[in-house]
């Protein structure tokens, strides 16, 4: 089991652990981009989930008819484009914009789905166990490198790790899935 739900885990483990290095600090960078106000910054700090949220069943809907590893695939890739357009953003609607497609890149009930595929039923909630911890470990990890790498090589910077692990996650998505 541990060796069908790990690569899986740790696909959705780096886009999380991406996700998080920003967290800490994107709401005081942000307010630093042209056209800034608090209620902007709010859009984009929220606006990953609220488009996480709506395109969470439609990849769902798309991995059943297509398959589980190409939706994977273009949500990463979404995800992907998403975190460049952060990384070069100078102003609070072109962080918006990749804010959103990072959140639109919505892989996690495809990933729900493809560990229920491989797993048996009566240990399924150990494997969504692993699953979430790995979670856990990206949120711990990054609360405490997000903020030493930013302030040491820019928040941009962190986007673009964030979209360095998803190239990674394609990786394993091809090689170990």
């Amino acid at each position: 089991m541990f060796k069908k739900v790990l690569p899986l885990s740790l696909i959705l483990s780096f886009r999380f652990l991406g996700l998080f290095l920003v967290l800490p600090v994107l709401s005081i960078y942000a307010l630093t981009l042209d056209g800034a106000t608090p209620l902007l910054v709010g859009v984009i700090v929220g606006g990953y989930a609220l488009t996480q949220a709506i395109f969470q069943i439609p990849f769902g809907t798309m991995s059943d008819k297509i398959g589980r590893k190409p939706t994977l695939l273009v949500g990463l890739i979404i995800f992907i484009i998403g975190s460049i357009i952060c990384a070069y953003s100078t102003d609070i609607y072109t962080l918006m914009l990749g804010r959103f497609l990072q959140g639109a890149g919505a892989i996690g009930s495809v990933i729900t789905a493809m560990i229920s595929d491989v797993v048996e039923e009566k240990i399924r909630g150990k494997a969504m166990a692993i699953m979430g911890g790995t979670i856990a470990l990206s949120f711990a990890l990054a609360m405490g490198l997000g903020p030493v790498i930013g302030a040491a090589y820019g928040v941009s910077s962190l986007f673009m790790i964030t979209a360095g692990l998803s190239v990674f996650a394609i990786l394993v998505l091809f090689t170990k899935v």
